[in-house]
């Protein structure tokens, strides 16, 4: 218990700027809190915080030691509210941000969900740009890719693999490539990211000579389903994840391109933000997330 003091003291201290403040926030007087501080320190071996007549500051070592400390207070409220709210049932309305693609995975899941949990009202945002997840009001992000975030909390979910397509009469007209340089002679349709306005990068295996390899592109636009109908007429070899082309690769709308020599797995992630309790209504749709998409394999 006296550590843990010392790291609520330590936390408080970092984020208000003093120990009276703290001490306020704590309900304990300056010197408690000064005296936490200076145990703790002693028992980690370095000096978390600059102290002087006018400011107090962390010191590099504090920096990080406050990062990994708040993620510990954070999850203890978190485990807090879950015990005092275990006997609650889960209701409400429940705010979901998912890319324009997670529909084709999420949307299977919901009727077995809304069933068992009769109260709880969705509303569904489907987007393909990152959102503030405390500024807009959302409970519960579905991402994929990187997670720089340190403020979310993540569990992953569906995995899937990128790869390269095209329709038979694409490749009728244009041959099918059979390695990465005759991809030079191809055309392509790109999905471009709307936040940072990047053409989504080919998954091309490691491979010295083709570090320069250029396709043309003929068509770029921030809709991915866009990108599938551009390659359903035949307008260019497109880079798309599994789930996705799924239909039209079963009926031979669409084939394969060089899948020995391209491909990338990728997993989609459910987040929300560590500043939050989390709710019964966040905790069951996770757990129904994790249980019906969490045991996928890519492909």
């Amino acid at each position: 218990m006296d550590k843990l003091n010392g790291l609520m003291s330590f936390v408080r201290t970092a984020d208000l700027g003093s120990f009276v403040a703290a001490g306020r926030a704590l309900g304990l007087s300056p010197s408690a809190v000064g005296k936490a501080v200076a145990r703790l320190e002693q028992e980690v071996g370095v000096r978390l915080l600059q102290r002087s007549t006018r400011r107090m500051q962390l010191t590099p070592e504090g920096r990080l030691f406050h990062e990994r400390c708040r993620r510990i207070l954070d999850e203890l409220d978190d485990a807090q509210a879950t015990l005092a709210r275990s006997r609650e049932a889960p209701r409400g309305l429940l705010r979901i941000s998912a890319p324009v693609v997670g529909h084709h995975f999420l949307l299977p899941v919901l009727p077995d969900f809304l069933a068992r949990h009769p109260e709880i009202e969705l509303d569904l945002h489907f987007t393909d740009r990152t959102v503030d997840l405390v500024e807009a009001g959302i409970d519960v992000a579905i991402r994929s890719g990187d997670l720089p975030d340190s403020g979310l909390v993540c569990r992953p979910l569906q995995a899937f693999r990128l790869g390269l397509w095209a329709s038979p009469g694409y490749l009728r007209r244009m041959g099918a490539p059979a390695t990465l340089r005759d991809l030079e002679r191809h055309t392509a349709a790109r999905f471009r990211h709307p936040n940072s306005g990047k053409l989504l990068d080919w998954p091309l295996l490691d491979d010295a000579n083709t570090a320069e390899l250029r396709v043309r592109t003929t068509l770029a636009c921030n809709h991915i389903e866009a990108v599938l109908g551009a390659a359903l007429r035949g307008l260019g070899i497109v880079c798309l994840p599994d789930f996705l082309v799924r239909e039209p690769v079963a009926d031979g709308r669409l084939l394969p391109v060089l899948p020995d020599l391209v491909g990338a797995n990728g997993r989609f992630n459910a987040l929300w933000s560590s500043s939050r309790q989390l709710s019964p209504k966040v905790r069951v749709f996770v757990d129904h997330l994790r249980e019906q998409l969490g045991g996928r394999p890519p492909g």
